[in-house]
């Protein structure tokens, strides 16, 4: 059976790995965090002295990931998105959380003042919405809530539905 490939992307913090492992456990589709896979293979492209990170070798990591994306079902969780292939996805949902409750999340990450005041201007900014609405077609980038534990479960199960919908307008 073909499955829909899913993009969860947003503002660091803003609940995409707690997401996209619940949604993974319930729809039985493959869960892949990017972070997890560049710091497993180390795909990467320098460090980020100023952020204290490592810099991610976007080609290498299309690469790495090309085969499974191919075979459908995968729940991918990244906080950009424009590197990726459009034909990947079927849909990109856009997490999206109060600045309050983003800000208390980084902090207890321990993310520098300077990381922390950025990650905070880029959800006020809709900076990751309007990456993805320039990489993808309007109608497959919904934003999603996702500042209380009631938005997890709708969301949840928004997006069974979604993936559900899915399965049977392609299968035939």
């Amino acid at each position: 059976m073909l499955l829909p490939n899913i993009l969860l992307t947003g503002t660091p913090g803003v609940g995409k790995t707690t997401l996209g492992k619940e949604l993974a456990s319930r729809s039985g589709l493959k869960y892949i965090n990017v972070g997890d896979i560049a710091r497993e293979g180390q795909l990467y492209d320098g460090y980020d002295e100023e952020y204290e990170c490592p810099i991610l070798d976007e080609d290498r990591v299309v690469d790495e990931l090309e085969n499974q994306m191919s075979e459908g079902g995968v729940i991918v969780d990244y906080h950009g998105c424009d590197f990726f292939p459009e034909r990947w996805f079927y849909i990109v949902f856009v997490l999206q959380a109060d600045n309050s409750v983003l800000y208390k999340r980084l902090e207890t990450r321990g993310y520098n003042e300077k990381k922390l005041k950025d990650r905070i201007q880029c959800e006020i900014f809709q900076v990751l919405y309007e990456e993805a609405l320039a990489s993808y077609k309007e109608e497959v980038v919904p934003q999603l809530p996702s500042s209380k534990s009631e938005d997890l479960e709708e969301n949840i199960n928004q997006i069974l539905k979604w993936i559900e919908q899915w399965i049977k307008d392609h299968s035939s």
